[in-house]
């Protein structure tokens, strides 16, 4: 039954163009290599051009020469290691929250915070386009949970004031309103100042995960909620080490005694494994390469403004937005991925997107920018894109 059942999903996925696969690539930096064939790059989420720079190899090397390469343990048996220790506080310092809490994956911390900290007679409200990671925990805690119309803070406040108005006894519920800094498949931004203002008109805890504003967005990389010149910081920021930071893991930054209750409580992190030391001795370097080197943020933003300058004299529609995410909306998943099969024909790596990571008939092609693109490479990529129209019109693709 099962085998049958199992089976037949997966040929109803192949059916509707929605079928996943994996395909086998080598990074390397702006480029990768796909079965012998270099490619430009254009699906990696290393905006700053971290992950492949010669100065955090050498800081993951001199890590595994300090601590080896393995944890050996959680961080509540013998994992906590003085690595972990001085990162917590260098992020905390750099962001100015109290205490930080390190993760090995950012899906982890997003869904282990909503469904360890609230529960039954609290309520989760969250804007529709959250990661999976945080609508899985929310969905997983004992909470109320609600969704608001992307980033309509309108809808927002209709839902806030049904709760007011609800009876309850205030002192034993918490609120808390949801949201990313910079959202992972439309590219746009939050309206933090104004979520933050909401949250304390309602009495409410805001939560924004910044996995991909953190390192890029800010005068120092320090995020969303700074490049949005938000006067007071999120409750709780949940951001990760594998987007512009260069490497892996993820961190809640919060108060201490919502870490100190996460330490005590928090079932993924008591009984996972530590992300290696190396790991963390690297992720020091990181923050202080996206602190001193702003012409990393400098040309990524003159990339992204490139492309939407050459793309604007195309035929495809761009959604709006400013950060490395660059969705080229299609709708249909049968051409979204004809096309995206089409640009890797002629060299260009860039992925379709489909239903059920996106809502029915926005597929696009994602693009995501980074600063170790060249003018050329941008350059080559919308000629690509204008090489592809042509070719559909003419019903060659």
């Amino acid at each position: 039954m099962m085998r049958h059942r199992i089976e037949k999903a997966l040929a109803e996925r192949q059916q509707a163009f929605l079928y996943r696969q994996r395909q086998v690539v080598e990074p390397a930096g702006r480029t990768l290599l796909h079965q012998q064939q270099s490619y430009l790059n254009f699906a990696g989420n290393d905006y700053l051009g971290l992950a492949a720079s010669q100065e955090l190899k050498n800081a993951f090397i001199k890590g595994v020469e300090l601590f080896g390469c393995g944890s050996t343990g959680s961080p509540l048996v013998n994992g906590f290691h003085t690595v972990y220790r001085d990162l917590e506080q260098q992020i905390a310092d750099w962001l100015g929250f109290e205490s930080v809490l390190l993760f090995s994956t950012g899906f982890s911390a997003n869904s282990t915070l909503l469904k360890t900290l609230f529960g039954k007679g609290d309520t989760i409200i969250q804007d529709k386009l959250n990661h999976a990671s945080l609508i899985d925990g929310g969905l997983a805690s004992a909470a109320a949970h609600y969704r608001f119309n992307h980033n309509d803070t309108d809808h927002l406040k209709g839902r806030l004031d049904k709760l007011a108005s609800a009876p309850s006894n205030l002192e034993a519920i918490t609120t808390a309103i949801v949201s990313e800094g910079v959202f992972s498949m439309d590219g746009d931004s939050a309206p933090v100042a104004q979520l933050k203002q909401l949250a304390q008109q309602y009495q409410s805890m805001l939560v924004l995960d910044d996995a991909h504003g953190i390192g890029v967005k800010g005068q120092n990389g320090q995020g969303t909620w700074f490049d949005e010149r938000c006067q007071n910081q999120p409750d709780i920021l949940v951001a990760t080490f594998g987007k512009a930071l260069g490497l892996s893991g993820a961190f809640i930054a919060a108060d201490n005694y919502i870490t100190d209750y996460l330490v005590q409580f928090a079932r993924s992190y008591i009984y996972s494994t530590a992300l290696p030391p190396a790991q963390a001795y690297a992720m020091q370097a990181s923050i202080e390469l996206v602190k001193s080197q702003n012409w990393r943020r400098e040309k990524l933003n003159n990339n992204i403004a490139l492309f939407r300058e050459l793309m604007a004299q195309t035929d495809f529609e761009l959604l709006t937005s400013s950060s490395a995410i660059q969705p080229v909306i299609i709708g249909d998943a049968d051409k979204t991925l004809h096309l995206a099969e089409y640009l890797q024909s002629r060299g260009i790596w860039a992925k379709a997107i489909r239903p059920p990571t996106v809502p029915a008939n926005s597929s696009r092609v994602r693009i995501t920018l980074s600063a170790d693109h060249e003018v050329a490479d941008i350059k080559q990529l919308v000629s690509t894109f204008q090489s592809a129209c042509a070719a559909f019109n003419q019903g060659s693709v």
